[in-house]
């Protein structure tokens, strides 16, 4: 099962494509407002888009040209399962009756509908759960019964929409650990904040900003070589957009940033340098020598980072450890001076 969506949404200014290959996994990812949710539910069936084309294989669910003529597959006719942050299982049902729901609806008899629910709860490790109500479920043990009822239907396409945001920090390893093993080879689209949602889960990667998809292929390629901003932060990289100047990058405000490039790159053509916050050296004063990558900054936040502290400034974050915090006095305001060696950044096009 293939996914092609073309969706536009002028009133909520959506305009994307997003394409996902048989059997993969897409992670969706943006900030909040960026239109990922509104992509998912029309997918669904559950928003319908003013124009534009959904297509599972080679089956159109969805098609409006503006032209008058349109077509429209009704959500329950798609054989596409949603899972939203919540569990929203039906209270008044087992969680037993709250999975067979699907094959049920599917004219499955009572006893076989039963028996297809439990198989689905043994792969969610969930079969002592059945006869409880939602009502006495923890949130990771509601998460796994709703995507039992979700793969019950037996779908052709699988959304999740935050699946884990909800869950505590204990009990969303364990659901992520699940969604590894269940969502192999299935074709799958995954909206997440988490980037270890989609490092573990994701075989592709498009990131949705304004309305847009700015970004989009393999996992490793966007996590590691992005392109937009936002990948690159969530990546828990720094990333500097500009023109190439040899192997170089320099900005419209006239930061110049020196790197590595496995390519030749035109000169002017647009390029970005990419590098980790842990290859960033913060002085107060310039440091001695020539490194090739010397900027002036001012801190304008000090985060925790693991063992480490995260230095941001409006131009690159650097990680230290707390000793250094306090050697340099370093707070909000701070000048400080940062240096990057030309053979930790990576230079490419864009």
């Amino acid at each position: 099962m293939s996914l092609h969506a073309a969706i536009r949404l002028p009133d909520r200014d959506l305009d994307l494509v997003l394409d996902v290959a048989s059997g993969r996994t897409l992670a969706v990812l943006g900030p909040n407002g960026a239109g990922k949710s509104s992509s998912l539910s029309a997918v669904a069936g559950l928003l319908r888009p003013e124009s534009g084309e959904i297509r599972l294989d080679d089956r159109v669910v969805f098609s409006d040209s503006g032209s008058g003529r349109s077509q429209w597959v009704p959500p329950h006719d798609r054989g596409v399962a949603l899972l939203a942050q919540e569990a929203r299982l039906f209270p008044h049902l087992s969680v037993c009756d709250n999975v067979a729901f699907g094959p049920r609806s599917t004219g499955m008899r009572r006893g076989q509908s039963r028996e297809a629910a439990r198989r689905w709860l043994a792969e969610v490790d969930g079969v002592d759960l059945g006869r409880r109500r939602p009502s006495a479920l923890s949130g990771g043990q509601a998460q796994r019964v709703a995507l039992a009822r979700a793969l019950a239907a037996q779908p052709r396409l699988l959304l999740l929409d935050e699946p884990l945001s909800a869950l505590d920090v204990d009990a969303a390893p364990a659901l992520r650990q699940l969604l590894r093993r269940v969502l192999r080879d299935r074709t799958t689209v995954l909206v997440t904040h988490d980037i270890l949602d989609a490092v573990l889960l994701a075989d592709d990667v498009a990131v949705v900003e304004g309305g847009r998809v700015i970004e989009q292929g393999p996992t490793s390629q966007v996590l590691t070589r992005p392109t937009s901003a936002f990948a690159a932060r969530i990546a828990g990289l720094n990333l500097v957009r500009g023109v190439a100047r040899g192997t170089s990058v320099v900005t419209v405000t006239g930061l110049r940033v020196e790197g590595l490039t496995d390519e030749p790159l035109q000169e002017g053509q647009e390029a970005v340098a990419v590098f980790t916050p842990s290859a960033v050296s913060v002085f107060r004063r310039p440091p001695e020598g020539s490194p090739r990558n010397v900027i002036a900054a001012q801190v304008t936040e000090l985060e925790p980072h693991g063992h480490q502290v995260r230095v941001r400034t409006p131009h690159l974050s650097a990680d230290v450890t707390p000793a250094a915090v306090a050697e340099l006095g370093l707070a909000p305001g701070t000048p400080v001076v940062l240096s990057v060696k030309a053979s930790e950044v990576a230079v490419y096009g864009v």
